[in-house]
């Protein structure tokens, strides 16, 4: 069976959001999307769905030189390479199509992103912050050691995936 691999890709974007994140989570990177192809020129998250207007969350399909990642360009960002099986890609994959044609029916998870950075669980169904829907992607296929990653899931504990590989590390425009 022929091997893929999913693409994950933590940023920090220099948003009033991602600034505030940054100082409570004291990480790195602050948001967190999942590409099935190598050129990341199709990404899925949970963020601004219009890049103008901070207040207005869904999912969102992101790309490098599109939307926010666009608006904001000097957007630092890792770039993680997760080999799978071809089922679990296409498992992946499936799942991603399935929330984009049901877009409507999920929304953003306001209160799970502010209430975690105290230490508080919020996870209901159908609602999702950018890291808890990237891990739900690989925790729902059973990828690897995504089932030990923390219940309250911040983009940079991806980096705690066992069988990842770092791919780049730079300014998101600039990957290749």
């Amino acid at each position: 069976m022929e091997e893929k691999s999913l693409y994950i890709v933590l940023s920090q974007t220099g948003t009033v959001l991602s600034k505030v994140l940054k100082f409570f989570t004291r990480a790195q990177y602050n948001h967190a999307s999942i590409s099935l192809t190598p050129t990341l020129e199709k990404m899925y998250s949970y963020g601004r769905v219009n890049p103008y207007n901070p207040f207005i969350g869904g999912f969102v399909e992101e790309g490098k030189d599109i939307g926010t990642f666009k608006r904001f360009n000097k957007t630092m960002a890792v770039v993680l390479e997760v080999k799978v099986s071809e089922n679990e890609y296409n498992a992946v994959k499936n799942f991603i199509e399935d929330m984009v044609d049901n877009r409507k029916s999920f929304h953003y998870n306001y209160w799970g992103l502010f209430l975690g950075m105290i230490g508080i669980n919020v996870a209901p169904q159908k609602r999702f912050y950018c890291s808890q829907f990237v891990k739900k992607c690989l925790t729902e296929q059973n990828i690897q050691n995504s089932k030990e990653l923390p219940k309250i899931i911040k983009p940079i504990d991806f980096l705690k995936l066992t069988d990842k590989r770092i791919i780049y590390t730079g300014l998101l425009k600039n990957y290749s």
